[in-house]
């Protein structure tokens, strides 16, 4: 059977419960209780509008998480490309009828739910590209007509977010695609040469821009140009940033955000609500909580004997780290404005879930770490 995985020996489902590692699902939820926090505060000590259904997604994705991690690694390998080409309909089903909100065109309407499928295509993404690099040898890796399939892989769903239009997004799934194509062991001179034909498109790419696009880079490099307008967010991200001093002013204190100077502070400026209330000491805090969740995709990583596990385990980590650095870095002033959510912290389903859901496969390649997959 093509991609047949062979248990060495089977577990039970105790067995299995066994070896998924719960200080890992502690340190989630500590992240998740900090975002709960952060959203009672938004709403000025309120549980509603925010903070209560983010927990209630927090307890069906932690359900999925669960149930994910215990199935057999050979069915998430078997099922790589289905998902992907899924993924891939419903990025087309919202261009063709997809709900409009805050001038974009990048949800589903279920009606009793709205969710967001590039983010569970940035999964399918390191999934499949996962295992094609399984099946390639590290020397075939080496040659560059063996990219060509990874470069369609990325650049296919990549077109349809840009259609969104979702600059962010798109950037993303771009560079967990390339971190995919690095730590499977692509020559160097590939990325190379790749950096300098990106940066001699920049001309063209900068043509092709939204203007709302081209607003957000020409307010990082100067913000205060515009101080009421596009510079507003950052400045007074940065102002929230710098009142919370060492300790911050206190749970439910903070001065720009509860007296609505902070702009989107439930969702991709969170982590300033966070740091001025709880100053840099809190700020370190929840990033030593990101940074344990980055160790543990890289323990897996080495831990697992199979390459699809070692891919796809180290790819979601990359993709969880690189959504955390966005943000950070953005709120920050040290990047553009690109509307990166700051995952399990953010307020927004579809964000939450597809986290949980990449948490459920690194843990399912722990469980099932002993697996052998057959190259096909």
């Amino acid at each position: 059977m093509i991609g047949t995985i062979r248990i060495q020996s089977e577990q039970s489902i105790w067995e299995k419960i066994l070896h998924l590692n719960w200080g890992f699902v502690l340190v989630i939820s500590l992240i998740a209780f900090i975002g709960f926090a952060s959203l009672y505060s938004a709403a000025g000590g309120e549980f509603n509008p925010w903070a209560f259904k983010q927990m209630i997604r927090f307890v069906v994705g932690l359900i999925c998480m669960f149930v994910i991690a215990l199935i057999d690694i050979r069915w998430w390998y078997k099922l790589s490309w289905p998902i992907y080409f899924l993924g891939l309909l419903l990025l087309i089903i919202v261009e063709v009828k997809g709900h409009i909100g805050m001038g974009a065109q990048r949800w589903i309407d279920l009606g009793i739910m709205r969710f967001q499928p590039s983010e569970f295509m940035k999964l399918a993404v390191v999934m499949v590209l996962a295992r094609y690099f399984h099946i390639v040898t590290l020397e075939d890796i080496r040659q560059l007509r063996i990219l060509i399939i990874p470069v369609f892989i990325i650049a296919t769903p990549v077109a349809f977010v840009l259609l969104q239009p979702d600059l962010g997004t798109s950037l993303m799934i771009v560079m967990a695609g390339i971190a995919m194509i690095f730590i499977a062991g692509a020559s160097l001179w590939i990325f190379i040469s790749a950096f300098v034909l990106a940066s001699a498109a920049i001309p063209v790419i900068w043509h092709f821009m939204h203007e709302y696009q081209k607003q957000r880079v020409l307010t990082f490099l100067n913000p205060e140009s515009d101080p009421l307008g596009a510079g507003y967010h950052i400045i007074q991200s940065k102002i929230a940033l710098g009142s919370g001093g060492a300790s911050g002013k206190g749970f439910l204190q903070g001065s720009q955000s509860h007296l609505n100077f902070l702009p989107e502070k439930q969702t991709d400026f969170i982590f300033t609500l966070w740091a001025e209330e709880w100053g840099f000491f809190g700020g370190v805090v929840l990033l030593g909580l990101f940074g344990i969740v980055f160790l543990y995709g890289f323990w897996i990583s080495s831990r697992v004997r199979h390459d699809f596990g070692r891919y796809l385990s180290l790819g979601i980590c990359i993709n969880f780290s690189l959504y955390v650095f966005i943000n950070i870095a953005m709120v920050m002033g040290l990047i553009p404005v690109v509307g990166a959510p700051l995952p399990l912290i953010s307020y927004g389903g579809t964000s939450m879930l597809a986290a949980l859901i990449g948490f459920g496969l690194m843990m399912s390649c722990n469980v099932y770490r002993d697996s052998k997959v057959t190259r096909v």
